[in-house]
C-alpha cells in the first residue's frame, strides 16, 4: 500500500480540487445545486480515485482506479468549459484550471502507462 500524499499527482489534483472550490463562489446561487454541485463532485473524484488506488493491492487496481480520476479531470474540464460558455466565469478562470486540468491528466496518463507496462 502506498501513501497516496507522496505522489506528485495527487498534489496536482488536490491544489485543482482547491481552485475548484474557490471557482465556484463565482457560480450563480441558481446553479448551487446543479452545475457547481456536477463539478465539485468531478473535481474530489480525481484525488479521491488517486487515493483509493493507492489503497488497492495490485498495480492493475491502481491503474483502473487512475483511469477513473482521468475520466473525472475531463468531466470537469468540459463543466468549467460550459461555465464559461454561460458566462458564469472569465475566459481567464477557465484557461487556469484548463491548464491544471490537462497537467494531472498528463501525469495521469503517464503513470497508468507505467503501471501497465
Amino acid at each position: 500500500m502506498k501513501d497516496f500524499r507522496q505522489l506528485k499527482v495527487w498534489g496536482k489534483a488536490h491544489a485543482t480540487v482547491l481552485q475548484t472550490y474557490r471557482l465556484l463562489h463565482e457560480l450563480p446561487a441558481d446553479e448551487r445545486f446543479a452545475l457547481a454541485a456536477q463539478m465539485r463532485r468531478a473535481a474530489v473524484s480525481i484525488p479521491s480515485n488517486i487515493a483509493e488506488g493507492c489503497g488497492r493491492d495490485s498495480e492493475r487496481d491502481f491503474s483502473r482506479f487512475l483511469k477513473i480520476a482521468a475520466g473525472s479531470a475531463s468531466e470537469l474540464e468540459y463543466q468549467v468549459l460550459l461555465a464559461k460558455d454561460l458566462g458564469y466565469i472569465g475566459v481567464d478562470a477557465q484557461a487556469d484550471l484548463d491548464m491544471r486540468l490537462n497537467e494531472v491528466k498528463r501525469m495521469l496518463n503517464s503513470l497508468i502507462q507505467k503501471l501497465d507496462a
